[in-house]
């Protein structure tokens, strides 16, 4: 896809885009810090909104390409940061006389410094990486399966996502091993759903163009 077709791309449609990731990667880090089963696997509350992070770094990627899906995954970093001040702050800030719930808003709310630690370094690396992988993929197969390079970048760079995460995180308190094993099946599942919709974006959100981009360097 050559700069203007990607100008013809829908700006609503990157703004929501945007705006879905930036909430869905403060939501996840928030989830986090409950531990919760689905089909038997042991994973992080914050799983599905994390993945969804991903979905759109790729729509993001295929209609208006890697730069900006690289400065959204730059500008996900300071949303990340800015969440994480911003709640210490609202936690240690002296509340009202009248106001009761001190107890019950720092125990939803407050995050150890190893989650934190652990969010912005499994971010950082992974999401940049699920940006590389796509459109390495991408330049590889000229422009075509989507649904290759969807699912592959998002299963590699998940896998780094939830090593680093679940170790830096929850080490020596929790087990890794099921830990590790359920959040990244849980992705994986939730990566081959979202195939579908991937391409119901692209598709809605890009301009009507057929041809493979293979001039955008890997």
């Amino acid at each position: 896809m050559n700069p203007t077709l990607k100008d013809q791309a829908s700006p609503l449609g990157f703004a929501v885009l945007v705006s879905l990731f930036s909430g869905s990667l403060v939501l996840a880090a928030i989830l986090a810090t409950k531990i919760i089963t689905v089909a038997g696997l042991i994973v992080p509350a914050g799983v599905l909104a994390y993945a969804l992070t991903f979905l759109c770094t790729d729509v993001i990627g295929e209609v208006w390409g890697k730069k900006r899906a690289r400065e959204v995954v730059g500008a996900g970093f300071l949303t990340l940061i800015s969440a994480f001040g911003l709640i210490q702050l609202a936690l240690y800030w002296p509340a009202a006389v009248f106001w009761q719930n001190q107890e019950a808003f720092a125990a939803v709310l407050s995050t150890t410094p190893r989650i934190i630690l652990g969010s912005l370094t499994a971010y950082m690396i992974s999401q940049f990486t699920d940006v590389w992988i796509f459109h390495a993929c991408k330049h590889l197969t000229q422009g075509r399966h989507l649904w290759l390079r969807n699912n592959l970048s998002t299963a590699l760079s998940q896998l780094i996502d939830t090593l680093l995460f679940i170790s830096i995180a929850f080490a020596g308190s929790m087990p890794l091993l099921p830990l590790i094993f359920g959040q990244w099946v849980v992705k994986l599942a939730i990566a081959a759903v979202d195939t579908g919709v991937v391409y119901l974006l692209v598709w809605g959100l890009g301009p009507q163009d057929s041809s493979p981009e293979i001039s955008e360097p890997a």
